[in-house]
């Protein structure tokens, strides 16, 4: 009985790794196919978004998902860094700047925090709520799905919203954008559109290469157990 017990656990073990590698494999199939319409976009940085994209999905938390906005901390305010796209139609719907938490840095956001009153920027992935008019006009609420790195994103009224100082000519000026408590914040002649696509159970991907995140997120966990997978497999006689 043991032994049945065991090998019953391998295989689901095995096909789960298998679930994995190929959800993975599909994965970077899209993830070519888009980078080809967004310069600027680092290929290894969409390829965690869709398969944090691909993960949330498959394991019900946003299952009705047909669009995903990625969006890389790394690039600097005055660069766009924000590309928001229709994952079923397979083609980019934005390519826009964002501004960070004041929090989080300069021009470069070097910080990020889960914490409230830090006014930092939190990493992680986002699914998306209702939208409501609030103090910085339209806004789209989020909650984090990244337990320890954006879960608090409600409680700290993490939203996405338009607001004037995300001003790309204006930060060509001062050398960065103007900045939010923690938000991410675009250019108030596309908040409105750019939310609309966004609202109701769609995703948002906020990255920067802090190994503790890229380590433990619980969003790029499928992603980690594929590389598992994979180089247990190489690893075997």
């Amino acid at each position: 009985m043991r032994r049945s017990i065991l090998r019953s656990a391998s295989r689901l073990a095995a096909f789960a790794v298998l679930a994995c590698t190929c959800s993975s494999v599909f994965a970077s199939d899209l993830s070519k196919r888009l980078l080809q319409q967004a310069p600027g976009l680092k290929a290894e940085v969409l390829a965690l978004a869709v398969s944090a994209y691909d993960c949330a999905r498959r394991g019900g938390e946003a299952p009705q998902a047909r669009r995903l906005a990625v969006i890389d901390y790394s690039l600097p305010s005055t660069e766009p860094r924000l590309w928001v796209f229709d994952m079923a139609r397979k083609r980019l719907l934005y390519a826009e700047h964002v501004a960070h938490g004041r929090g989080s840095g300069e021009n470069l956001a070097t910080e990020f925090s889960n914490i409230e009153g830090s006014h930092q920027t939190s990493l992680g992935l986002f699914l998306t709520d209702q939208t409501y008019y609030g103090a910085n006009g339209y806004s789209l609420r989020m909650e984090g799905l990244d337990p320890g790195f954006n879960d608090l994103a409600r409680q700290r009224a993490i939203v996405m919203h338009g607001a004037p100082y995300v001003d790309p000519e204006f930060a060509q000026v001062q050398g960065r954008l103007g900045r939010s408590h923690g938000c991410p914040a675009v250019r108030d002649a596309v908040a409105r559109p750019l939310i609309n696509q966004l609202r109701d159970g769609q995703l948002v991907f906020a990255y920067y290469p802090d190994p503790e995140w890229l380590a433990n997120a619980r969003s790029l966990s499928c992603l980690r157990l594929a590389r598992a997978g994979t180089a247990g497999a190489a690893g075997a006689p």
